[in-house]
């Protein structure tokens, strides 16, 4: 069975834990990275991360872009959005479709 995660600063993941996702709190990008690559080899289809935690691993989110699964999508954090999760939308809509619909 496949399983869902929520990675990223505490504040903003907590509430996912009421609705029954696990959420996997980190610090910096070195823990957020180790725990993603954990994650993905760990039977979790979708992980998502907030953009704040995204914009410093931004080389590992790239890599699981490129795979089937995990399916790595960035969500904004408690303190707003920094516009990286729309674009990366944007972005593969465009390479879906050939052009951007959105």
């Amino acid at each position: 069975m496949h399983k869902v995660a929520i990675v990223g600063d505490r504040d903003s993941i907590f509430i996912f834990k009421a609705l029954g996702l696990e959420i996997f709190p980190c610090n910096d990008g070195e823990e957020a990275r180790k725990t993603i690559d954990k994650l993905a080899v760990s039977n979790y289809s979708i992980i998502f991360v907030t953009e704040n935690i995204a914009n410093k691993i931004m080389d590992t989110i790239d890599r699981y872009q490129k795979k089937y699964t995990p399916a790595v999508v960035l969500i904004p954090s408690s303190q707003g959005s920094l516009g990286i999760g729309i674009k990366k939308i944007n972005d593969n809509v465009e390479k879906a479709v050939g052009v951007n619909i959105l």
